[in-house]
């Protein structure tokens, strides 16, 4: 039995010490934590890795304090869209939705992409479909509102700005959630999940929901899930830049991801951060900006719930 291990993430950006109440705090890390207990639960448990990291999302997604769910940002036009993906490693099977509406667990939906159609990404209205298809029950509006997100956009609605989660000068998050795993198998898995940018128009699609940019699992070297300048994470193809590293240069996930997040989507002007696991369990969480929501638990006693460097 290999060492079984998971890691997640709820964003990463510009989050300063001391801006933030200790009571806010503590609610990030509670809930840090749940995604984690609950994902590392099914790993125990002898569950997969794409069962780990599918729920530990879930986990994120029904929390208000995530940009991704039920906390997803608000659109030029007042909704919601959603983008998720989801890759197992094993078997190199992925799926991604993007621009989606009404759905309370888009990971969920992505997953069903995966394994319930032939295809890979399903976008807005085909996407919508294959949901009521699946019986799907869409939430109302009302279920996906925050007030501090909706006051978010009203500060810029109607302009040509748009904002990466809770984007004031000081405390700007990109607010993507995600979860990477080993089984006791040493199969691994990724998901990631977002509500994409604040103000958004003309039907923008971010990293999270493609794979290889931000989100990519293979066997043979690791499983990704990204958080940052989605554009910049595109271009990079970020995500399969680090697996490439580790198989073509025999790095380790340490070195490959240190080396993309630390230097590569640099180089190019992007910042942010990723998690990533190889097949031994072994984890590895760089940023390049000031913070990233992020958590690890593995099977030989670690565990970790971080949000600042």
């Amino acid at each position: 039995m290999s060492t079984f291990s998971i890691a997640i993430h709820g964003g990463a950006g510009t989050l300063v010490k001391g801006m933030m109440t200790s009571e806010l705090e503590a609610k990030y890390r509670a809930d840090l934590k749940n995604a984690l207990d609950q994902g590392y639960a099914l790993l125990e448990s002898g569950g997969t890795a794409v069962d780990a990291v599918e729920k530990a999302v879930q986990v994120l997604e029904d929390s208000p304090l995530f940009n991704a769910g039920k906390g997803a940002v608000f659109t030029a036009t007042g909704s919601h869209e959603m983008d998720a993906s989801i890759m197992d490693g094993k078997t190199l099977n992925a799926g991604g939705v993007s621009l989606i509406s009404g759905i309370k667990n888009p990971v969920s939906l992505s997953r069903d992409v995966m394994e319930k159609s032939e295809h890979v990404f399903l976008a807005g209205e085909g996407a919508m479909q294959f949901a009521k298809e699946l019986d799907y029950k869409l939430e109302d509006a009302s279920y996906f509102y925050d007030e501090f997100r909706h006051k978010q956009w009203l500060d810029i609605k109607g302009t040509d700005s748009f904002q990466l989660d809770h984007a004031t000068k000081k405390d700007s998050k990109f607010g993507t959630v995600g979860a990477v795993a080993c089984d006791q198998d040493g199969n691994i898995a990724a998901a990631t999940s977002t509500g994409g940018m604040t103000n958004k128009k003309w039907g923008r699609v971010g990293d999270s929901p493609m794979i290889g940019a931000g989100n990519y699992a293979n066997n043979k070297t690791c499983a990704i899930s990204c958080t940052g300048s989605g554009e910049f994470f595109i271009r990079g193809v970020v995500a399969y830049d680090v697996a490439c590293l580790m198989e073509h240069k025999n790095w380790s996930v340490q070195e490959a991801s240190h080396e993309v997040i630390h230097k590569r989507i640099l180089d190019i002007g992007g910042d942010g951060g990723l998690i990533a696991v190889d097949n031994k369990g072994n984890i590895a969480m760089p940023f390049n900006t000031e913070g990233m929501y992020r958590a690890s638990k593995t099977s030989e006693g670690n565990e970790e719930v971080s949000i600042y460097k």
